[in-house]
């Protein structure tokens, strides 16, 4: 059967790859130390999956979450932006509830990219916002990041012909596959690179409750933001709930009315249940859940980089995100590593050059494992390497 041509363009998505030949090797009997997929392994907490089977069991959550769905998720999400960031949003106008973050990232360009123009896409970043692009018929414009800018891209740097015809402009902070950290300054540089072109801003801020050092920035932060961007915010990571689907976009009012839009023409919103769980979720005041995870990914984050060390492998300390990003040996391109750890030493990882052209070099490992398995997956790399 014929597919598409939209679908011929997409890139392999080479997470899935490594994915596959993991799944191989594990139904082979071997044991494999999965750093590869973001995936939490610590359950989503008690307080929320009490509220979700006491919000299952109400029949008036049985039904279509069409329009404004659950009132309370809405209003603990705006709540929520402004415990955090000081930033005051109507919870009808300026949100939309998600099935996930990448909910919006496919359905954004259905709502503003015409056939042939052009998504300004970080490289290396998330591929999802290429797919996303492609299927609406927009063209994406890698944006090159480095160790050296700080993994921010040079927004000055793209050409005029590129951003006369840009649409959409996508950031993510903290950053996956990097673990870097916006600064506010860059967030208004953004924020006015956007304003002048008219071009959705558009900030993935999925790890936003995943940091280090300090607290991340929202975008909205700046002021400005409320004219030109959209906020999309998930609790996958934030609450181990990377399996419910929930999230929510802020921001622009005019913004927020079209995705809504599209949809409702393609989906009738996340489950009522799972926005009365979320809303419980959000309610916590004292950030006791995510303090927790932090805590924790940070130990992990610290054992990880000094084994990496220790084996000669230079790493970027991750500021926020629960990834840590580090340089392939000498010589060796992203994908022969990925696939040597893989079938020598049993450990997944991702390799850079999955995330874009500029990853190339790098790769990619997650500390959703426990302390344990990362000191022998390290082990197991020394024998290797």
């Amino acid at each position: 059967m014929r597919q598409s041509d939209r679908l011929s363009r997409i890139p392999p998505y080479l997470a899935f790859e490594i994915d596959r030949k993991k799944r191989e090797a594990i139904a082979a009997g071997i044991d494999v130390i999965d750093l590869g997929v973001g995936d939490p392994d610590r359950p989503t907490p008690d307080f929320v999956v009490e509220a979700m089977t006491r919000a299952i069991r109400d029949p008036r959550n049985h039904t279509y979450a069409l329009g404004a769905g659950v009132r309370e998720f809405r209003q603990a999400a705006v709540d929520s932006m402004a415990r955090r960031f000081g930033v005051q949003l109507d919870p009808m106008k300026e949100l939309v509830p998600l099935i996930g973050s990448k909910d919006a990232i496919a359905h954004l360009p259905l709502a503003f990219v015409n056939p042939g123009e052009h998504v300004l896409i970080p490289d290396p970043g998330y591929p999802a916002y290429i797919s996303g692009c492609i299927l609406a018929g927009g063209v994406p414009w890698p944006m090159p990041m480095s160790e050296e800018t700080g993994w921010l891209p040079c927004l000055r740097e793209i050409p005029s012909a590129v951003t006369d015809s840009a649409r959409m402009l996508y950031l993510n902070y903290p950053n996956n596959p990097t673990g870097a950290v916006a600064t506010l300054s860059f967030f208004r540089e953004a924020v006015a690179f956007a304003r002048e072109r008219d071009i959705l801003l558009v900030h993935d801020a999925a790890y936003i409750d995943t940091w280090f050092d300090e607290p991340a920035p929202s975008v909205f932060q700046v002021p400005e933001a409320r004219q030109c961007a959209i906020e999309l915010h998930s609790l996958s990571k934030s609450y181990n709930m990377t399996g419910w689907r929930i999230g929510f976009a802020v921001g622009n009012a005019e913004a927020i009315r079209h995705l809504a839009f599209v949809k409702s023409n393609v989906d009738s919103g996340p489950f009522k249940a799972i926005q009365w769980a979320a809303a419980e979720a959000l309610a916590e005041t004292d950030g006791t859940s995510t303090r927790a995870m932090n805590d924790l990914y940070r130990r992990r984050r610290d054992l990880l980089v000094a084994g990496l060390a220790a084996l000669g492998v230079r790493a970027s300390l991750p500021r926020g995100a629960f990834y840590v990003w580090a340089r392939c040996p000498d010589g060796v391109d992203s994908l022969t590593f990925a696939n040597r750890m893989l079938e020598q030493a049993a450990v997944t990882v991702i390799p850079g050059v999955g995330f874009g052209a500029a990853g190339e070099g790098w790769f990619r490992m997650g500390l959703t494992v426990p302390e344990d398995r990362l000191r022998e997956a390290v082990e197991r790399m020394r024998k290797v390497l």
